[in-house]
């Protein structure tokens, strides 16, 4: 029997909406065919976006939208993406396929697809190949209400009222594919670059995010951080809202990254055991940012996280294709668990990719639309969006087949929301036993539960042609106690709990 004891009058941070954020880049399927299908396609579409990927977007309410890259922001000009499409500049993706990239999908036509999602925007310029005139003149371009030559450039290309930026990045993986720079070399940059990405209104700032960490390089966020809030007082907090960190799930090597269908127990093991190194990151890059932030001001984004495999066998190995099983709902849950219990630090993630790219919530072929298992994951976890996050304690205990891919069988996390009901979600990462929880719940009782579930076997996926193997599912396995409630886990699953 596993413990699990939730103290209701113990709130400790607010879990952000933005910490289900989503990821999408100028990079195979996922813009063009996925999002965006052009206003002249057969495929049902408003101004060009796809009806059906917008609907399932709006039902699992995406906060938050980041574009148009990853590496791709680096050499994007965004004067290539507006005006007359017929005389927008094509150019060569050069890190994704070498495909023709004809900047159909540009400023305009983001800012539409972030309205009709109903989410915030998020978007990354370019420091890598761009320059600090081009950085600032698209702020003004997208958020000046007023007569300045980017203000009426806007109105010619059919947009007389500025937009709302609520974040921007200022450059993207500038240690790698940005620039390969070095900390303090970036650090100083990012602090010329984002003194011009101005606050054209000033009712609504533009929350400012540095480049951060690739995975566990920690001299990267001392380096930076110590270059930022040097010569600054601490109301500038470095001149930064948020700094980045980027960490994949890659089962094997770079190389050979291993499939995303094809896959046994122990490779099972191995995804989770990587997949949760990333609470590690997050505890050592915090303490990091402590020495500077102790206050907690600067957030960390976690703006590219999610499962990498090789891609499906015979598509483009630039697009970064891939499957979605069971494995990754689960590697979907550990994460948002794990966001959700650093909450006072890790203020926004976006999970890599939206469509057809990397660990994305749909696939689509034509006119066909998938819903992948980690989109039901996201839909189960909604429920955490602004709630304040309780303290909790799980007992676990160590699952796996190798010594050195053993992990903690459940994971946990639990908030309450504006009306008082709480939200327990717990992830199962064995593949074989399920397990009795008896939940203690302190300063609350339990006098409606209602549960749902995401569960299957380990290679379980959606395909279009079974498009609903796994789905949410109501679960009626929770029994109120005396002290709480007690339930079973099932193996392989991931469970969210309601109790009013």
């Amino acid at each position: 029997m596993a413990k699990l004891v939730i103290d209701a009058n113990r709130k400790l941070s607010k879990i952000n909406k933005e910490i289900q954020g989503q990821f999408s880049e100028h990079l195979g399927r996922c813009i063009y065919e996925g999002l965006y299908v052009g206003e002249n396609s057969d495929i049902p579409n408003v101004n060009g976006m796809r009806t059906d990927v917008v609907e399932a977007l709006k039902n699992i309410k995406v906060p938050v939208l980041r574009w148009p890259g990853g590496c791709f922001a680096d050499e994007y000009h965004w004067k290539d993406g507006i005006g007359p499409k017929e005389s927008r500049k094509k150019m060569i993706n050069t890190n994704w396929g070498g495909v023709v990239e004809d900047n159909s999908f540009g400023t305009h036509e983001f800012f539409e697809l972030c309205r009709q999602i109903g989410c915030e925007t998020y978007i990354n310029g370019n420091m890598g190949s761009g320059t600090v005139q081009e950085m600032s003149e698209w702020v003004e371009y997208m958020t000046f209400d007023g007569v300045s030559p980017m203000a009426d450039l806007r109105a010619e290309n059919g947009h007389e009222k500025p937009w709302t930026v609520d974040f921007f990045g200022v450059g993207n993986e500038n240690w790698g594919c940005g620039g390969n720079m070095n900390p303090e070399f970036y650090g100083n940059m990012y602090r010329r670059y984002q003194t011009f990405v101005r606050d054209y209104d000033g009712n609504k700032k533009i929350r400012k995010i540095a480049c951060g960490a690739n995975a566990d390089d920690y001299e990267w966020t001392q380096e930076v951080m110590k270059a930022c809030f040097r010569r600054t007082s601490p109301q500038q907090h470095g001149m930064m809202d948020g700094l980045s960190l980027h960490y994949y799930t890659v089962p094997e090597t770079w190389d050979h990254k291993g499939s995303a269908t094809e896959f046994a127990e122990k490779d099972w093991y191995k995804t989770m055991k990587k997949t949760m190194y990333m609470e590690e990151l997050i505890r050592r890059h915090s303490a990091i940012m402590d020495q500077y932030d102790p206050d907690k001001k600067v957030g960390m984004i976690v703006d590219e996280w999610g499962t990498w495999y090789d891609v499906e066998p015979g598509t483009n190995p630039g697009f970064l294709y891939q499957q979605n099983t069971m494995r990754d709902a689960l590697v979907a849950g550990i994460n948002l668990n794990l966001f959700n219990k650093h909450s006072d630090r890790v203020k926004m993630a976006n999970i890599a990719q939206m469509v057809n790219v990397l660990q994305s919530m749909i696939l689509t072929e034509g006119e066909k639309l998938v819903k992948t298992p980690t989109y039901h994951v996201f839909d189960l976890y909604q429920v955490h969006q602004e709630n304040d996050l309780l303290a909790s304690s799980l007992e676990t205990e160590q699952v796996g087949l190798e010594d050195e891919y053993m992990v903690p069988n459940l994971t946990e996390s639990v908030s309450i929301d504006a009306n008082g009901v709480l939200h327990i979600t717990m992830t199962n990462v064995d593949l074989e036993k399920a397990y009795p929880v008896e939940a203690v719940i302190l300063g609350k009782k339990a006098d409606e539960i209602k549960a749902e579930i995401v569960t299957g076997h380990m290679q379980d996926k959606n395909t279009f042609e079974a498009p609903e193997t796994v789905g949410v599912q109501n679960f009626d396995g929770v029994q109120a106690t005396k002290e709480g409630i007690s339930f079973t886990i099932p193996a392989c699953s991931v469970l969210h709990i309601a109790v009013k």
